[in-house]
């Protein structure tokens, strides 16, 4: 009984370091930087870099737009409220229909020589 019994262990330990290979081959191939795991990870790590760059890019760009939105946005306020004083103040004008047409003014004018005559009569 005592020799089957380290058979069984030896097969045991065989079989506990075949298993062993196996996942240290396993994980030499997940961590190899250029077919495993390993490479998918460099990969992505660059790729989350450069995506960081060009999120505060956009943040910046995004904050100037802001700045110049406010700033138009500031202008068209303004501009509204001198356009609310000229409605305001086309009010206090007289309606076009209720004022007459101007009579024309015709100007005559006398000759000198009839001028002179009548003062020196």
């Amino acid at each position: 009984m005592s020799l089957f019994s380290d058979i069984l262990l030896t097969l045991a330990a065989l079989g506990a370091g075949g298993y062993c290979l196996v996942l240290s081959r396993r994980l030499s191939r997940f961590t190899d930087l250029e077919r495993g795991m390993g490479g998918a990870v460099a990969v992505l790590s660059v790729q989350v870099d450069d995506l960081t760059r060009a999120l505060k890019q956009a943040q910046k760009t995004s904050n100037t737009s802001v700045a110049r939105l406010d700033a138009l946005n500031a202008r068209a306020e303004e501009a509204a409220g001198r356009l609310d004083m000229l409605l305001a103040a086309m009010h206090d004008l007289p309606d076009p229909a209720d004022v007459s047409a101007p009579k024309s003014r015709s100007v005559k004018r006398r000759r000198a020589g009839k001028a002179s005559e009548q003062e020196a009569a």
